[in-house]
């Protein structure tokens, strides 16, 4: 059988993108495939669970277009779905005189964005939140918490139930391109397998740069992971907060701060960090892989984007490898925590694209052939925008094909 699309990759946006392009086309053969035994193993499954309100993102881009539409998208889902979210809100918390002017900025940024917040100070942060300090907030009510590997596996039914054929530990080993259509090729417990289909769509995360190569389209850019390295609280702390405690964001550093999490199973994290990664699917203590090293080395956007973040590369590592230089990343914030109260919890893994120049791409970024539409970058927070980038991932595919 030859089917109309092929999408690699189960993650919330390859499964978001299957499950529409189903809805439009319910006359289409769709096949999903996706190399673990479960969907979204990778980093759906491995971030913090928040559906983010958009607070970060330039007024009128796709990112804050996406974001917005994203936290109504997914509540609905989740509420037609019966899948458990709790809208909790959000606290952007300044600690110091110069977090509280970035505070004033992105308050402003939420206004223009038309986000529903609320600006407090240190008294009305105190009474909402007695066990952190800070000189001011800023209340984002429409920020929640989610189980997106639950989002993902319901979606995967709605699109099995219309139809989709989804093939789970199906790991593809190659690509080819022909004038009518594209096979793949693909490892399925321990036998080579093969299909074909008349156009496909990757979106293959932490692998978007090796299944570009596989049909030899030239690209610029690479993926470098980027680990995200969490700890739980112990049970007596489940109720430290009451809403998400993040820091003021540095506007030069590409990534949020360590923040505490409520978690929808009611657990409390705190993180991430950001420090390099050796190995794409490195989730454990120690993570090592001779390819992924090999293959950013001899990358030169590797060594241009460590040379500009050398600084905030060295403090970051420092703080993974020295408990209590992290845990006061927190304590600025949450004083009462103590090192002993970090307990283990499993890291994840950010696909950064970083472009052959050093520069990390923040927007989306697509590869295409003319059978083939391959989602290099989706930017963060992906989970979120999830349908609507998998509605606009629709658009591409039938504005490619005419």
């Amino acid at each position: 059988m030859t089917y109309d699309y092929i999408i690699i990759g189960g993650g919330i946006v390859g499964m978001s993108t299957g499950w529409q392009l189903q809805q439009r086309f319910p006359d289409s053969k769709i096949l999903l495939l996706e190399k673990e035994s479960v969907y979204s193993k990778h980093q759906t499954g491995h971030n913090s669970g928040v559906i983010h309100a958009g607070v970060y993102y330039a007024p009128g881009s796709l990112k804050a277009q996406f974001c917005k539409a994203g936290v109504a998208a997914t509540m609905k889902f989740c509420d037609e779905n019966g899948v458990a979210y709790n809208q909790c809100g959000k606290l952007l918390v300044a600690t110091n005189d110069l977090e509280a002017e970035r505070m004033q900025a992105l308050y402003n940024r939420c206004i223009d964005n038309g986000i529903d917040v609320e600006l407090l100070d240190a008294g009305q942060l105190k009474e909402r939140e007695p066990n952190i300090v800070g000189v001011g907030a800023i209340l984002v009510k429409d920020t929640a918490i989610v189980n997106y590997q639950q989002v993902t596996t319901r979606m995967a039914e709605r699109f099995v139930a219309m139809g989709g054929d989804a093939r789970l530990n199906h790991k593809v080993t190659g690509l080819s391109e022909s004038a009518d259509e594209v096979t793949v090729e693909a490892l399925h417990n321990g036998q080579q397998v093969s299909f074909k289909g008349k156009f496909l769509i990757t979106c293959s995360g932490l692998m978007a740069d090796r299944t570009t190569k596989m049909l030899g389209i030239k690209t610029d850019f690479q993926i470098i992971p980027f680990r995200g390295e969490y700890y739980k609280l112990p049970e007596k702390y489940n109720t430290i907060v009451n809403h998400l405690i993040y820091p003021i964001p540095d506007p030069d550093l590409p990534f949020l701060g360590v923040h505490l999490t409520r978690m929808i199973d009611g657990s409390v994290t705190v993180g991430p960090n950001a420090v390099q990664g050796w190995k794409r699917e490195g989730y454990g203590k120690i993570n090592i892989s001779l390819r992924d090293i090999w293959d950013m080395v001899t990358f030169p956007g590797f060594w241009r984007v460590l040379k500009a973040h050398i600084g905030t590369g060295i403090v970051e590592t420092k703080n993974s490898l020295w408990k209590p230089g992290y845990l006061k990343l927190v304590q600025k914030y949450c004083p009462q925590l103590k090192v002993e109260d970090l307990q283990p919890y499993p890291a994840g893994i950010r696909a950064q694209a970083v472009m052959n120049d050093g520069s990390l791409v923040h927007d989306f970024l697509f590869a295409e052939s003319p059978r083939s539409l391959h989602v290099c970058n989706a930017p963060s927070p992906a989970a979120t925008s999830a349908i609507p980038i998998g509605g606009y991932i629709c658009d591409k595919v039938a504005e490619q094909q005419g």
